[in-house]
């Protein structure tokens, strides 16, 4: 087969279609991936409105797909042994890699995705996942698990018994609080405008949940004295005002939502007198995503709840569409090829 269908966003026009593409070869220290699953992001979402746009793109195309799993079918000249990396192994692939340089380049965004039959990927990238783990599951690890993962544990610092709350319960920000509950975090406190959101977070662990204009009610009964920690995974100025109104003296705000907007302080005088810091968070590294397959492997970390549905790749517009509608509540829809 020398052709193969992927779904290709116009970073020009903003239009996404199911084109016949080459498939790709590997070249030096690569591998090929039969996609077996790719979870649709709400960054793809904002990519093909052109709210963000790719940075390090060099061309007017690029196959989405950043949340990839599959099958090696092929390995390029000079690639390393790398444990449990074979033509026939089961595999994740992270969402990106670093350069030499420190530059990020993240897959589906500055080169091409998994929104395909086959992709093409760093071997480095590559992570092995178990037998029993579905390549649904696995395919949403690589952000939609990972990034929260990493805002948790690198950006936000978060120790057992910490108030905390999570602004926004879509596809990250519903695993943060999984993941919170796993760590220890208490209390926490889930914020979304959504009832069908907020009710499944009490599902995975939320101490409370509650729409935006109950927040401030909800942790000052929970935590008299303010959050230790607070997350906006929704990315819009309201959110974070509030937030950062309800942090506790030497409390962290960490931004995860990205929607290409100003972050503002509204007082830099109470929060230079309470010592607050801002943190911005984008993305994982591979030792996070090492650590979820590990937590799914011993029963740790369940993802079965968080497939809200599995579509064909040729169905990929129209899923992006009921992703922007939130069409069903969705945590995350999967395509596969």
């Amino acid at each position: 087969m020398d052709t193969m269908k992927a779904a290709r966003l116009d970073v020009t026009h903003h239009t996404l279609n199911v084109e016949e593409v080459p498939v790709p070869t590997p070249g030096p220290g690569q591998a090929v991936i039969e996609v077996k699953a790719a979870g649709v992001c709400l960054s793809d979402v904002h990519l093909l409105e052109g709210l963000i746009a790719p940075q390090f793109l060099d061309s007017e195309k690029v196959t989405l797909g950043h949340e990839v799993a599959g099958v090696v079918t092929a390995l390029g000249d000079g690639v390393p042994a790398l444990p449990g990396i074979e033509v026939g192994s089961r595999v994740l692939l992270q969402a990106g890699h670093r350069l030499p340089n420190g530059r990020i380049l993240t897959r589906g965004v500055d080169y091409d995705g998994g929104y395909a039959e086959y992709a093409l990927a760093q071997a480095e990238t590559l992570v092995p996942i178990p037998d029993d783990l579905p390549f649904e599951q696995a395919a949403i690890i690589p952000d939609a698990v990972s990034t929260p993962w990493a805002a948790i544990q690198t950006s936000g610092r978060v120790r057992a018994g910490e108030a905390v709350g999570v602004w926004g319960l879509g596809g990250l920000g519903i695993h943060a609080v999984q993941l919170l509950r796993l760590i220890g975090a208490s209390p926490i406190v889930a914020i979304d405008p959504l009832e069908a959101a907020r009710e499944r977070a009490l599902a995975v662990g939320a101490d409370v949940a509650c729409a935006p204009e109950d927040a401030e009610d909800a942790i000052r009964q929970l935590s008299p004295r303010g959050l230790d920690v607070a997350f906006d995974f929704a990315g819009v100025a309201p959110v974070r005002a509030q937030a950062m109104a309800s942090l506790a003296p030497q409390g962290r705000l960490v931004i995860v939502g990205l929607a290409g907007r100003p972050i503002e302080i509204p007082s830099d005088t109470a929060f230079a007198y309470k010592q607050l810091t801002l943190r911005g968070h984008y993305g994982s590294e591979g030792t996070d995503v090492h650590q979820l397959v590990a937590l799914t492997r011993t029963k740790r970390l369940d993802l079965s709840a968080s497939i809200s549905g599995v579509f064909p790749l040729e169905e990929a517009p129209e899923v992006l569409e009921r992703l922007a509608r939130k069409d069903g509540n969705p945590i995350r829809f999967i395509l596969q090829p």
